[in-house]
């Protein structure tokens, strides 16, 4: 799994912007700056090793994030054991609306308003905020907002182990030069120089069930913000449009070809003979996405080979080890112990 290199570079000159030490921290992660400025991609285990060295050194889990001031360290897992116990997505949001409210440092909050068949998720200021929330988008960057849609966006679909479609994606911003991304990115309509920042989805997926449980909420924490951080590159190609559709969470049962033909509106079998026409297929794809998350998680020494496991979506770790084995010709403990040697 890669993110575009495009992202770390933004990322790093937020860093830059606060004062903070760039080089000390690509030292801290083991990252040859040569390699952001010569690449397109980047791998996204060390993005997000990247990111979580950046909450410490900044002392602000919410950096490069919308937020209107520094969060301390630790608020992002316990809004999360807040919210795993909701019983719907609706009552997810509204709880996590509520944290932001006693979370110190935030100014900004989710806001969820359902708008007939469809739901909006976009923001206001807490009580506490010291300036109006005009204010405090017009002095965020336009990267720093689609992120923070993007990751929302990630979340609630983690938290209901199913992508969530999008109608649309609205930004108050004009448009910028790499709007072509932000299609890619959000895999929906998206609009520039509108009055809010905001996602428009159906407002069915309200009603879902929050499916994720204690231990499943141990190995995400683990990995955060590995599965929320913005992983689409720059291609145009129907492969990278499926990919984006399959997402990042395979602790739940992926998409149907059917259901992934439907969100990109062709039928199954155009979607089959364009992916053959990129000398690919469907099932490939998927195959291909499962083994870059599982080689992306055995990268992680924090997680267990059973962590690994679950995250993947392996109630029988055997089975993990079989699949493992297909996937690259190797179990899971020679693969990490050559990756140690």
């Amino acid at each position: 799994m890669t993110v575009p290199a495009s992202y770390v570079r933004q990322i790093l000159q937020m860093v830059e912007e606060q004062g903070l030490s760039v080089r000390g921290l690509l030292a801290a992660v083991e990252i040859d700056p040569g390699d952001i400025e010569r690449n397109t991609s980047f791998p996204a285990d060390k993005f997000g090793q990247l990111y979580r060295h950046i909450y410490s050194m900044a002392q602000d889990e919410f950096f490069g994030l919308t937020s209107g001031g520094k969060v301390p360290n630790g608020t992002f897992r316990l809004m999360c054991h807040c919210l795993i116990h909701a019983p719907t997505l609706e009552s997810a949001i509204y709880r996590a609306s509520d944290f932001h409210e006693i979370c110190r440092g935030t100014q900004v909050k989710p806001l969820l308003k359902r708008q007939g068949r469809y739901a909006k998720l976009s923001f206001t200021t807490t009580e506490a905020a010291t300036a109006s929330l005009g204010e405090i988008f017009a002095h965020e960057s336009p990267q720093k907002i689609r992120t923070t849609l993007s990751m929302w966006h990630h979340f609630i679909c983690w938290l209901i182990g199913k992508r969530v479609p999008l109608k649309a994606a609205y930004f108050a911003f004009p448009q910028p030069e790499d709007a072509g991304q932000y299609r890619t990115l959000f895999q929906s309509d998206v609009r520039f120089d509108q009055h809010d920042n905001a996602l428009v989805f159906p407002a069915v997926y309200l009603n879902y069930p929050v499916i994720q449980t204690p231990g499943s909420l141990r190995s995400f924490l683990k990995t955060a913000p590995y599965q929320l951080i913005v992983m689409v590159d720059n291609d145009s190609g129907l492969k990278a449009q499926v990919v984006a559709l399959i997402g990042k969470d395979f602790s739940q049962e992926l998409p149907s070809a059917e259901e992934v033909a439907d969100r990109l509106h062709m039928s199954v079998s155009t979607l089959r003979r364009r992916l053959m026409e990129e000398n690919t297929s469907y099932q490939k794809v998927k195959d291909e996405c499962r083994r870059e998350a599982a080689l992306n998680y055995m990268n992680s020494p924090q997680l267990s080979i059973n962590d690994v496991a679950e995250l993947m979506g392996f109630t029988d770790h055997s089975a993990f080890f079989r699949s493992f084995k297909k996937w690259t010709g190797q179990t899971p403990g020679a693969y990490r112990q050559q990756q140690i040697g």
